[in-house]
C-alpha cells in the first residue's frame, strides 16, 4: 500500500541497471502475486493442513522479512521485482490467509462482513501511518538501510502477532477425521462469475493511484516530497473507516442493500472522483488532489469490505438450492480475481505512461502524461459497480 513512496525515490534517485519504467509494475505486480496464490492457499489451509495455518503464518513472515533483506542487496531493476514484487508478496500472502480462514470461522454468522471489514481496516492504519516513515528513512539513510530496517520492523510486529490469533476448535479437530472435499457447486452459477468479473474491473484500476500518484503531485502539480507523501497518507486513512462502514452496509438489518448495490456505491462514486478530482487537477492543484485522495481513498478503499455481502448473497443461493458451499475457499476464489485485476492494470499501466502526452495538452491531468492512466482508472472503478446492472436486467426479465 505503500509503493509509492518507493516509487518517487526511485524515480528521483535511480542507481540501478535496468529500466527504470519498469519500477511502475513492482507494486501492483505485488499485489497481484499476492492476491493470485490466495485461491491455492486458502484450498490448501480450508481442510486438509487447517491445523497448519499458524506455521504457515510464521514462515510466511520470515519469508517477507528475508525478502526486504535481499531486496537491500539490489543492483539491477529485475531484482526488485523478483523480491519486492514476488517473494515479499507470496510471503504476505501465507500469512494473510490461513489468518483469513480462522476470521471466517470465528465469525461464520450474520456479522461477518462487518469483521472482515474491522480486520481490512487495520492495512489502511499500516497504510496511514507508513508513508512518512518510509520517507523519512529513505531520505535519511537511502533505500538499502531503509529495507533493512523495514525488514527489521516486518520481523519484529508480524511473528508475536501470528502466536496472539487463536485457531478455532473445528480446524485443530479437522486433523483427527477423513478430510472432507471442497465443494464446487457455485461454480456452476452465474452470479459468482459476476462478481468475480467486476472484482477483476476494480482492481485493475485501483492499484493505479498507489503507485502513480506520489509521482504525479511531484512532477506535474509540483508539489513538494513532503506534501506528496501526504497524499498517500490521506489516500489510506478513509479506509481505516471505510472498511467498516462497507462491511456494515453489507450486514445491516436496519435497511437491508444487496451486495449489488454496496459494491455499484463503492464503484461509481471511486469512477467520479477520478474523472472529477484527479482528472482536473491542474498544477499547484493541493486541494483537488487532497480532495480525490480522500473520496477515492474511502469509496475505492472499501470495496473488498463489501465481499462480506457477496459471500452471504452466494451462500444463500446455495441454501435455496440445497447445495453445500465453502465460504473459506469462496473468500480466496474473490481475492484471486483481485488479483488478476492488480496485475493486469500493473502490465497496463507502463504503456499507458508512455501513450500520455509528453506536452502539456492543457491546464488539467488529463493533458499530461497520466492523462490515459487517470481514464483508466474511472472507467475500471465504474465497472467494479457492474453488478447492479445485472441485477436489474434479471429483473427486467421478470416483469
Amino acid at each position: 500500500m505503500n509503493y509509492g513512496v518507493f516509487q518517487e525515490y526511485y524515480s528521483d534517485n535511480w542507481t540501478l541497471q535496468g529500466s527504470q519504467d519498469l519500477t511502475g509494475i513492482i507494486g501492483t505486480t505485488s499485489n497481484g502475486v499476492m492476491y493470485l496464490s490466495m485461491p491455492f492457499l486458502f484450498a490448501l489451509f480450508t481442510k486438509r493442513w487447517a491445523h497448519r495455518r499458524q506455521t504457515a503464518a510464521i514462515c510466511g513472515a520470515a519469508l517477507t522479512s528475508i525478502s526486504f533483506l535481499l531486496s537491500s542487496f539490489s543492483t539491477h531493476v529485475w531484482h526488485l521485482i523478483a523480491t519486492q514484487g514476488v517473494m515479499a508478496a507470496l510471503g504476505c500472502a501465507l500469512i494473510y490467509s490461513p489468518i483469513t480462514l480462522s476470521l471466517g470461522e470465528w465469525f461464520n454468522t450474520s456479522n461477518r462482513a462487518v469483521a472482515y471489514g474491522v480486520v481490512l481496516s487495520c492495512k489502511n492504519i499500516v497504510g496511514s501511518a507508513c508513508p512518512f516513515l518510509l520517507r523519512f528513512l529513505l531520505d535519511r539513510y537511502g533505500f538499502r538501510t531503509a529495507l533493512r530496517i523495514w525488514t527489521a520492523i516486518a520481523a519484529g510486529t508480524s511473528i508475536p502477532a501470528i502466536f496472539l490469533i487463536p485457531t478455532h476448535p473445528s480446524s485443530i479437530s479437522s486433523n483427527t477425521h477423513q478430510t472432507p472435499k471442497i465443494p464446487w457447486h457455485f461454480l456452476k452459477h452465474q452470479t459468482f462469475y459476476i462478481y468475480s468479473v467486476a472484482i477483476i474491473l476494480q482492481s485493475s484500476g485501483y492499484g493505479i493511484p498507489q503507485t502513480y500518484l506520489n509521482t504525479y503531485a511531484h512532477e506535474v502539480t509540483l508539489l513538494s516530497q513532503t506534501t506528496a507523501t501526504l497524499l498517500l497518507t490521506l489516500f489510506n486513512i478513509p479506509g481505516i473507516i471505510a472498511s467498516s462502514f462497507f462491511g456494515y452496509l453489507s450486514d445491516n438489518k436496519h435497511f437491508p442493500l444487496s451486495a449489488t448495490t454496496v459494491t455499484s456505491i463503492s464503484g461509481v462514486s471511486s469512477a467520479l472522483s477520478a474523472f472529477l478530482f484527479w482528472g482536473l487537477a491542474s498544477q499547484g492543484s493541493m486541494t483537488l488532489l487532497v480532495l480525490f485522495s480522500i473520496t477515492f481513498g474511502f469509496f475505492a478503499g472499501g470495496y473488498s469490505a463489501t465481499w462480506g455481502g457477496v459471500i452471504n448473497e452466494l451462500e444463500l443461493e446455495a441454501a435455496q438450492r440445497n447445495e453445500a458451499i465453502d465460504t473459506g475457499m469462496l473468500y480466496g476464489l474473490l481475492n484471486g480475481a483481485r488479483g488478476i485485476g492488480y496485475v493486469s492494470g500493473g502490465l497496463a499501466g507502463v504503456p499507458l505512461l508512455k501513450a500520455g502526452s509528453t506536452t502539456s495538452l492543457g491546464v488539467f491531468g488529463y493533458g499530461t502524461t497520466y492523462g490515459p492512466l487517470i481514464i483508466f482508472t474511472g472507467l475500471s472503478s465504474v465497472f467494479g459497480g457492474w453488478g447492479l446492472l445485472w441485477k436489474w436486467k434479471q429483473l427486467l426479465h421478470l416483469m
